[in-house]
């Protein structure tokens, strides 16, 4: 490793609404990201205006762009500042090498919290000096406890593994195609499975238990009941993840749609759909159960509205508590569930029921939609369930059919050894 790469690397690509439109530009200069005394690769402009172009293809998403913005920044990084090339002059062997890096980079590449990766300063956006390629972080119950990410426990995991030889096979061959180079290095790699830890089982779904997720919805509906101003937002939305299992961006608006009542539709039959722009710009309708009608009806009249959204109501589905227009921020809606999931903890114990209540201090907003898939998956067709739940095949699906893991044990906990 040279001098010049214990340097903190610095931001290549800004956020979504601050990037450029780089099929509209003629110059791309790379000689900013580099300290003094360092080697410039003589192919990084090219490099960089390649990544950028690859990249602005996904501006349609901004959860799809971020994710793919990680993985080429890191690799620009690891290929300038470490291996001193161009992009375009790996090889297998390097892309080996490179996997080997993220499995283990430097302290100094590492940060120990999710941070903006500009801050304006003087009216000029300057890189946050916290800002680092790679994040370590705690899980949400360590955090309760006080305890703090350290750059030691740095995990690169199977799925990022995974994702880095997905988006990184993608980005070669993008450049293959506009005919930058010739060979995809990644798929050179026939020894994948070396980097990734082979399971017996497949990992379980997550999800809240029966007896967690009553006590979820019960308890909030309660609190709906005694102070609606604070709950019924908080109510209408646990419904739509758990029922409709929504994913989290389903709900919020962003670049791709926002999410307004008249989205919720009825047929000539009369019944009711959802019509959802949901993972990889893919619409699809998601059905409206009876209880999930109920639900709508129930917060629609807590807005001030009909029962029922008619044809060109645009509302939005999830509108601002103080202001006008739709939510944005995922973060609020992780911030509301994560709230019901405390006061149904705390609940829990007040009957005695700690330990059943334990996994409510981890769970995340998808344990809700895995939990309505899960429940479903039970006594409807798994084609009904996939269509509604978008997923791109009956593989995934299959995987809420598995026997439950709970239910597993407590089958087999009563076997004998002896006195048969």
């Amino acid at each position: 490793m040279t001098s010049a790469s214990q340097h903190i690397p610095k931001v290549v690509f800004d956020n979504l609404e601050h990037l450029d439109n780089p099929f509209n530009m003629k110059v791309f200069d790379t000689s900013v990201f580099f300290q003094s005394g360092e080697t410039i690769p003589s192919k990084s402009d090219t490099d960089y205006e390649f990544a950028w172009k690859f990249l602005y293809s996904y501006n349609g998403s901004s959860a799809t762009f971020n994710s793919y913005r990680r993985e080429i920044e890191r690799i620009l990084l690891w290929s300038w500042h470490i291996h001193e090339s161009s992009v375009l002059d790996l090889k297998r062997e390097d892309i080996e090498q490179y996997i080997a890096f993220c499995i283990s980079p430097p302290k100094h590449w590492i940060g120990i919290k999710n941070v903006a990766r500009f801050k304006l300063m003087n009216g000029e956006r300057l890189q946050n000096p916290d800002w680092r390629p790679f994040v370590v972080s705690v899980k949400k119950d360590e955090a309760r406890k006080g305890i703090k990410p350290s750059t030691k426990d740095y995990i690169f995991s199977q799925s990022g593994i995974q994702a880095t030889f997905s988006i990184l096979s993608s980005f070669f061959n993008f450049l293959i195609q506009e005919e930058i180079c010739t060979m995809n290095p990644v798929a050179l790699i026939r020894q994948k499975s070396k980097y990734m830890k082979k399971q017996q089982h497949k990992s379980p779904v997550r999800r809240v238990s029966n007896l967690q997720w009553e006590y979820v919805i019960e308890t909030i509906e309660e609190l709906a009941n005694q102070a609606p101003e604070k709950y019924e937002r908080s109510l209408f939305i646990i419904n739509c993840l758990f029922t409709m299992y929504l994913r989290i961006s389903e709900l919020v608006a962003d670049e791709r749609s926002t999410p307004v009542m008249s989205d919720f539709r009825k047929d000539v039959d009369g019944n009711w759909w959802l019509h959802v722009t949901g993972k990889g710009n893919k619409s699809r309708i998601v059905t409206v159960s009876e209880d999930m009608l109920n639900s709508l009806k129930r917060y629609r009249c807590f807005l001030g509205q009909s029962p029922l959204p008619i044809t060109d109501d645009m509302t939005p589905i999830l509108p601002k508590i103080i202001g006008k227009g739709p939510v944005t921020s995922t973060r609020i809606v992780r911030s509301v569930v994560q709230d019901c999931f405390d006061i149904a903890y705390n609940k829990m114990k007040e009957h005695g029921l700690e330990e059943d209540a334990q996994e409510l201090k981890v769970a995340t907003v998808h344990w809700l939609r895995h939990t309505g898939i899960s429940e479903d998956v039970k006594t409807r067709p798994r084609e009904h369930v996939r269509d509604d739940a978008g997923h791109a095949s009956m593989q995934t699906t299959d995987r809420y059919i598995e026997s439950d893991l709970r239910e597993r044990h407590a089958s087999g906990k009563n076997k004998r050894s002896k006195n048969l």
